[in-house]
């Protein structure tokens, strides 16, 4: 067995498109096509608005806070709900509590297939 660290202290701050108060840690890729990472985003923090570059899956893991997409209406997302964006599609993460997200991204997701819709947006 090995043990592996992916907590925000080997992870990068994230300050691209006006984020604040966030942190990336990259947990891995399979064959390429499909990448981890986890999120880190302090009370009071953004994922500022950026265009999916494929399909992605963001699922909250710890906490609370809003998404939204290109329409611009924010939803809010807590413990145990994903939001989902297609690629190109404009989205963005905020909360005023803190929020842990794991976000699981590359062609062909189709959470759909495998989790039970809440709402569509």
């Amino acid at each position: 067995m090995q043990l592996f660290r992916f907590d925000p202290d080997v992870g990068r701050n994230i300050e691209v498109y006006g984020s604040r108060q966030a942190t990336l840690s990259p947990i891995g890729q399979v064959d390429g096509k499909i990448t981890v990472v986890c999120f880190y985003v302090q009370a009071g923090g953004v994922i500022g608005y950026h265009p999916a570059a494929m399909p992605q899956l963001f699922m909250v893991v710890q906490g609370e806070g809003e998404v939204r997409g290109e329409e611009e209406q924010w939803v809010a997302i807590q413990t145990g709900q994903a939001a989902f964006w297609q690629a190109g599609e404009g989205h963005e993460t905020t909360t005023e509590n803190g929020l842990v997200a794991i976000v699981i991204e590359g062609e062909g997701l189709e959470p759909g297939r495998w989790m039970q819709s809440l709402a569509t947006f």
